[in-house]
């Protein structure tokens, strides 16, 4: 346990970042899957924009905030982007 005064406030402060970057990852993480879930079996062309749009922003916001790296965000949409075109050629 920290003794200084500075070192108890830094513990506290590391402690609610902890719980808004996770609370930021599991609303990316929930996001995705449903993205993914939306993709399998008949997908509909307009509710797969919306959710590959939901998607984008919240990496976009998760790598404002610093809890994503710039190159995993960027990995992480081009993997969205392609999984949904991969499905919408399929649908024609």
């Amino acid at each position: 346990m920290a003794n200084k005064p500075s070192a108890r406030k830094q513990a506290r402060q590391n402690i609610v970042r902890r719980n808004r970057n996770r609370s930021a990852q599991s609303r990316l993480r929930s996001q995705i899957k449903k993205f993914t879930q939306t993709l399998e079996g008949e997908p509909n062309r307009e509710q797969v924009r919306d959710e590959l749009s939901r998607s984008f922003s919240l990496v976009d916001k998760a790598r404002q905030k610093g809890i994503l790296h710039s190159n995993t965000a960027a990995r992480r949409k081009s993997g969205l982007a392609r999984m949904a075109n991969r499905v919408l050629e399929k649908a024609g």
